[in-house]
């Protein structure tokens, strides 16, 4: 399982309808067998991965590697008959749960109402799937017999807080959004690549609870009552790639993020603005966005954005009068639903030339205060690579 990273733009675009005419000439048909071919080849040479792509799971689409024999299924609710499989399987398997032939090393206990976390739950166990219960607690010793355990589900729950999980040396996946917690917690495995976190009650982070988590390349914590974050909070996340930050309750950009995040989502925050320096520091930043943020022209420094790494930009849904000066590298720009009145080709160009243009490709400015006609005759050679603007 890996991550699938920047999605960002993707998800945002239309599909293309193209029409096709009824009479297709020999030449053509040729054409369209060998377009068949290279199809099904890559269809045979893909048939090992499978993308999961489910909000439950913190919004952020799954990469499942089947040739490790990780189970590409993270619920059999509807898919197999649970008293044939019980029938047909050797292997012990707790009565809440089941037990799949095809993936013998995957623990299926999930929507069957729980309470507490099933008993006997065998030492071959390396995926555990509990989300979709009512656990509110976990005991100290449920995970006593597991040594290998790699994937641990516990979304949709009603847990307050996680036992501590650091024995869990090849624990690689950790997902509890939806619960009720209270704190990140710490006691987190070293091993650890993800942590989803979205959407529970948390306001604090238990000190030290990254300190070891150097491994860590995704860090949901979206949906949360964060309104700070001090020097100690994230020390130790020295892979992180992904960070979303949406939807706590942050009036001021938080500060002593990672270096190396290249993903970074800090949308439906109420920011006062963002000073000169708010990424410094960001170098490998790629993909930014602060969409209903509330930001404001007079609060936000025009230089803000102007650094090179940056390929992705969604400041939309504020109240920005003005475009922001952006790097020439920057790709992908969201601007829509704002109150901009004027285009300003200095924003994306700083002087225009034979290798001196903007490689925007993708500009969204839809929902403000300007038309197409305000637009300046030059700034066709500055966008000279634009496929689509919306206005």
């Amino acid at each position: 399982m890996e991550e699938v990273w920047g999605m960002g733009c993707g998800q945002r675009l239309k599909k293309r309808n193209v029409s096709v005419g009824l009479h297709i000439s020999p030449a053509v048909s040729m054409a369209f067998l060998c377009h068949a071919v290279l199809l099904l080849l890559c269809v045979l040479n893909s048939a090992s991965a499978t993308v999961v792509a489910d909000m439950d799971y913190g919004g952020v689409p799954l990469w499942i590697n089947r040739l490790l024999g990780e189970p590409s299924v993270m619920s059999l609710q509807g898919r197999m008959d649970a008293a044939w499989l019980r029938a047909n399987n050797p292997l012990a398997c707790p009565q809440q749960c089941d037990c799949p032939i095809q993936w013998p090393t995957a623990l299926y206990c999930d929507h069957r109402g729980l309470a507490d976390t099933p008993d006997g739950l065998p030492d071959r166990t390396r995926y555990l799937f509990l989300q979709g219960n009512n656990i509110s607690s976990l005991s100290s010793s449920f995970l006593s017999n597991i040594t290998a355990l790699h994937w641990l589900i516990l979304d949709h729950n009603q847990l307050q807080d996680l036992v501590p999980l650091q024995n869990q040396t090849q624990l690689y996946y950790l997902f509890a959004n939806q619960n009720h917690l209270k704190s990140v917690p710490s006691a987190l495995p070293a091993g650890l690549k993800q942590l989803r976190l979205a959407n529970n009650q948390i306001s604090s982070i238990s000190p030290g609870a990254f300190q070891n988590l150097h491994n860590l390349t995704l860090l949901l914590l979206q949906g949360n009552r964060l309104q700070t974050l001090t020097e100690g909070d994230l020390k130790g996340l020295f892979s992180l790639n992904l960070l979303d930050l949406s939807g706590n309750l942050f009036s001021a950009f938080p500060k002593h993020l990672p270096p190396s995040v290249q993903q970074l989502y800090i949308s439906n925050n109420t920011l006062r603005g963002l000073d000169e320096d708010s990424f410094l520091g960001l170098l490998k930043l790629k993909y930014l966005r602060l969409s209903h943020c509330g930001l404001q022209s007079s609060g936000v420094h025009q230089q803000v954005f102007n650094f090179s790494s940056l390929v992705e930009l969604d400041l939309s849904y504020n109240k920005l009068k003005t475009i922001p000066t952006v790097p020439t590298t920057l790709q992908y720009l969201y601007l829509e639903a704002n109150e901009i009145q004027e285009f300003n080709v200095s924003s994306f160009c700083r002087e225009v030339g034979p290798l001196s243009y903007s490689r925007m490709k993708i500009l969204r400015l839809e929902g403000n205060k300007m038309s197409y006609q305000q637009l300046p005759s030059n700034w066709v050679f500055c966008l000279r690579v634009l496929e689509s603007i919306y206005i």
